[in-house]
Parts: C-alpha cells; structure tokens; sequence
C-alpha cells in the first residue's frame, strides 16, 4: 500500500512516463468495481434515490458503459506497465479490473432483493466524485490561484472524509434532521403562515433560507471558534493546509451532525416548500465545495455581496489578522455588521492551517484528537506548507499568484 500511495504522489508525471494512465487505470478500475459490487449488493451499497434507476431495469445504458469502463481500464492498465519502470499502478489497475469481472463485470446480478430505505451510499460516493472533480478539477486548472497538483499534500485524508461523509450520507440525514423534523411533528404553530411562506416565489424562498440559514450557521460557526472544547472539533477543518475543491470536507463527523442540526431548523420550522429546500441544498452543496476552492478568479464588487474563494480563503489564512474571521458561507454583511470581517483588498493569504500544526495527520488520528488532544496533539510546532516549501523552490506545490 505505501508503495502505491509513494507513486501517487510521484513527481514523475509528465506525458509519456505512465503516470497519467496508471492513476486515471486505478480511478475508473476501482469506480467498476464498485459498480459491479453495487449491482450485486444494491439493498446495501446504494442509496434509494438512485437505486431504481441504476440497479433495477434501467439497464440498458449502464451495462455498456460499464463494460467500457472496465475495458478502457485495463488497456490504461497494460500502458502503464509498458511505459514505467515502476509497475505498481499498472499492477493495482489490472488487479482491480480483473476482481470486478470475476464477479461479473457488466452482466453481474443482484445478489438480494432491493427492498431497504436505509443504506451505504456507494453510488452517491462515486457519482458526487465523478461530478464534483469533472466541474472543479478543470476549472481550478485553468483559474488556479496556487500552482498545486490535482494529488496534492494530504489528497489522501480529505479523499477518505469525502468518501465517509458520501457513503454514509443516509445516516448523517437521518441523524441532521431528526431535531428539526421531532419539533415539527409535535407543534402547531403559525400554520398559516407558514402556508403563506410556502406560497412565495420559489427564487425568494431560496434567497430567504439562505439569509436564515446563513444566519444560524454564523452563530454556531462562531461558537465554535470560541470555545475550546467546540474548536478541537472545528479545529480538523481547519488542520488543512492545501484549499481546494476537496477541502471543505475535511470536517469531523460529529461536527457535522451537529451543524446540519442547527442549520437546518429555520429551513423546516418556518415552513418553506419542499422545491425550495432541495434548491437550496443544491447550492450550498456547490457553494460549500466552491468557496474552498483553489480557484483565483477576481469577482470584484460581487465578494462584498456573496462568499468567494478569496473570502473565505481569509478564514483559514495563516495570518494572525485573519484569526476568527469571516465566518459567513453565503453573505459577507453578516461579518460587517458582527465585526469579523476581514478582506484586504486584492490580497489572498499567505498559507493555512493553524499555527504549529497541533492537529495530527491521518484520519483517524484527527477523529480522536476532540477527546484526546494533549495526548495526539503534536508536541513541536512544525513548519506549515508554506514554509516546507519554500525550502524546496522547485516543488510543484510551490504557491504562485495567478493573477
């Protein structure tokens, strides 16, 4: 596995040296072989919503494009090896292909009736991945603010909090949820109105969650920012010391549990329709992935009215004057009428993370850190990115303007 893992992250990547068909081999191998367990196991590994339409008789499409997949996998595989010295990508890509035709391939059949609600979100992993990196990847290529690569420092442990926020999306819902939809069961109030807010245009009931939303998220945001023992949780977000598409997912699960909880309260209580809610998860769905983005793009008088890559890039900028500020996901006026707002003009931070880098590498190491942090925490300040690489001025990491 590390041997794997060192040439993922090889420097030698250029055109022709086998790199690029081994990673892209290892990418649509393993997305076949979830595929293929998924059409095995669809009561398990997929969500409901997608269930009916990709493990049931909507076939017809998804078979061929399976069987393509697996095919180009395999001849990306054998490129690999006849291009590079190392064979471990060419390997693992053969070695992945090959599993998911033994248990099938694209006429593999369901093992077990589809009959559960509650499930591994397998295919929404996968397809959030496909969607997100096929949107962000190229736009934070051609607008990027810092000249990182794709597989860039610490991929590996935001790669694994996305898939563990995807796979078990059903179960975060249903967790998120459960104060506000408890409350709405058992109360009456204001029936009217909120019938009457149900009513409005859909656009405004968007830009109203939003403003509610925003609001409450500010709040617990800042909180916590505040306490010590909120910010050993918050404090994983903000461990990250590369911004990009991936990045905001970087959270710990019970700080996600527990934001979704309190952010989505005025989203059902006050009464909005069911259009306007799934908009609005939508948005802030792209918004979140956006604003963490490694995107460079000068929006102008637009970052004084809505949250920009370079707004909420302050938020985690290593810079002792951007410390607790910028809390706001959607409207920057809620920091200026707060006092935490901080946007110098046409300037970007310097680095992120937090100083010293007290939280510990790795998943799981930073989901115990909350309940163990003067054991995990680490014990010498180390230098953050920034600093390494200006040490190594040839590193591809290295941060340039792109302006």
């Amino acid at each position: 596995m590390k041997s794997l893992f060192n040439e993922l992250d090889s420097t030698d990547r250029k055109f022709g040296s086998g790199w690029i068909s081994g990673t892209l081999g290892i990418l649509l191998s393993g997305m076949g072989l979830a595929a293929v367990i998924g059409f095995l196991y669809p009561d398990l590994l997929t969500v409901q919503e997608l269930r009916y339409g990709f493990y049931r008789e909507n076939l017809f499409w998804i078979r061929p494009l399976l069987f393509a997949v697996l095919t180009v996998a395999y001849l990306l595989g054998i490129t690999n090896l006849a291009l590079r010295k190392n064979k471990t990508l060419g390997f693992t890509t053969l070695g992945l292909a090959l599993t998911a035709s033994l248990l099938g391939g694209a006429s593999a059949e369901s093992a077990q009736d589809i009959k559960g609600d509650v499930s591994l979100g397998l295919d929404f992993f996968f397809l959030n991945l496909i969607m997100l990196g096929a949107l962000f990847i190229p736009l934070e290529r051609i607008f990027k603010k810092v000249d990182q690569r794709v597989l860039r420092y610490e991929w590996r442990e935001d790669l694994l909090y996305f898939f563990i926020s995807k796979l078990f999306i059903q179960f975060l819902t249903l967790l998120s949820l459960a104060p506000a939809l408890t409350l709405l069961a058992n109360t009456q109030w204001a029936s009217g109105l909120r019938e009457a807010i149900a009513s409005q245009n859909i656009g405004l009931q968007i830009l109203e969650i939003m403003f509610f939303t925003d609001l409450a998220q500010y709040w617990f945001h800042r909180c916590f920012h505040r306490f010590p023992l909120l910010w050993n949780f918050h404090a994983v977000h903000h461990s990250a010391q590369a911004m990009d598409w991936m990045a905001g997912s970087r959270m710990h699960i019970l700080e996600v549990i527990l934001l979704r909880s309190f952010t989505t309260l005025p989203m059902y209580l006050i009464g909005y329709a069911e259009p306007a809610l799934y908009g609005y998860i939508l948005l802030v769905y792209l918004s979140s992935v956006f604003i963490h983005s490694n995107i460079g793009i000068r929006f102008h008088w637009l970052e004084y009215v809505i949250a920009t890559p370079r707004f909420h890039h302050w938020h985690h900028g290593i810079e002792k004057e951007a410390i607790n500020k910028n809390y706001a996901v959607h409207f920057p006026a809620l920091d200026m009428i707060f006092g935490t707002y901080y946007f110098p003009k046409d300037e970007w931070p310097k680095g992120y993370g937090i100083e010293g880098n007290p939280v510990p590498r790795h998943y799981w190491n930073q989901f115990l850190y909350p309940f163990f942090k003067k054991r995990m925490e680490n014990k010498t300040p180390t230098p953050n990115l920034v600093e390494r690489l200006n040490d190594s001025p040839t590193s591809k990491d290295t941060p340039t303007p792109n302006d």
